[in-house]
């Protein structure tokens, strides 16, 4: 992560779907992580029935020691007043997720903090102060944003001094407008058009901020993007890469965001310890050239 001079593994685990899972579910999964040499944790406020309900399934299960806690990142994410339809980015309410998050996952600090989808009524000087007291206090060591466009960081770079070191993006081979949308620039058809604020890639390329793949195995309309009947073209190629590189399907579907230079950095969400397996095997693969548009295509988007 080049704004947090920090090196971190190519794919994540995203903790979304933990909180039903017994203790010894939740440690069977974490070792299957770490052995696949991932050492990045992705969690949220909101995630869970109840505020920082997968926060606390998660510190409670693995009671991390000092050691271990030194060995890995632990990522999550404030800004969304759960289940009452609106969005908080007031120091308040930053202040106070960040504190209980710390509580819920028994841990002094929180290593990257991020803003949970845009508030369209953000002020910059607001979430300023609450970076800044926040890292000042030893309790958050990096901040980033989720879910925004280049000219929602531009705003907030306005008064936040610190680097944004990550913007965490949905994307999968089938949801996959940020990369798709500049290929077809100046053609006469809707893949042109321009849908997250003007070529995110490009920019957080330009500015050292590492994007984050949410839901990479999903379609985007809702289903599984692996899903023969709904994505047959797709998956024959999909295959056909499966049994060539060795690996699984799932590797492959990461492979091909990890394949891009942008250095995207996957968010698995499964509660499988073999998909977390299967999928993070996929950082190994590098895609030629060919085969990473042979999915592009068949995945439906137009290469001219």
């Amino acid at each position: 992560m080049p704004n947090a001079g920090i090196d971190v593994s190519a794919v994540a685990l995203g903790l979304m779907r933990i909180n039903d899972k017994s203790d010894a579910e939740i440690r069977n999964l974490y070792a299957a992580a770490r052995e696949s040499g991932i050492n990045f944790f992705d969690n949220a406020d909101i995630y869970g029935p109840t505020l920082h309900a997968c926060e606390a399934r998660f510190g409670g299960a693995l009671k991390l020691s000092s050691s271990e806690r030194e060995h890995i990142i632990i990522q999550t994410k404030a800004g969304i007043v759960k289940d009452q339809g609106y969005y908080d980015f007031s120091y308040d309410h930053i202040m106070q997720e960040v504190n209980d998050s710390l509580a819920a996952l028994r841990t002094d600090y929180i290593d990257i903090l991020l803003l949970h989808r845009p508030d369209a009524l953000a002020e910059p000087e607001e979430v300023a102060r609450a970076f800044s007291d926040l890292q000042a206090g030893g309790k958050v060591r990096f901040f980033g944003v989720s879910n925004h466009t280049p000219r929602q960081i531009d705003l907030l770079k306005m008064a936040v001094r610190q680097p944004i070191v990550a913007n965490q993006m949905q994307l999968s081979m089938t949801h996959s407008f940020l990369v798709a949308q500049g290929i077809a620039a100046n053609m006469r058809e809707d893949q042109a058009v321009v849908r997250d604020g003007g070529g995110l890639v490009d920019y957080c390329r330009v500015g050292g901020i590492t994007l984050q793949a949410w839901s990479p195995m999903q379609s985007g309309e809702g289903g599984l993007v692996l899903d023969h009947e709904r994505y047959p073209e797709l998956m024959e190629v999909v295959d056909h890469l499966a049994t060539k590189y060795g690996v699984t399907p799932e590797a492959i579907a990461t492979a091909w965001i990890t394949r891009h230079p942008a250095n995207i950095q996957v968010i698995l969400g499964t509660t499988s310890p073999q998909r977390v397996r299967d999928s993070a095997a996929g950082a190994d693969v590098v895609l030629t050239r060919a085969e990473w548009y042979a999915i592009l295509r068949a995945a439906g988007w137009i290469v001219p």
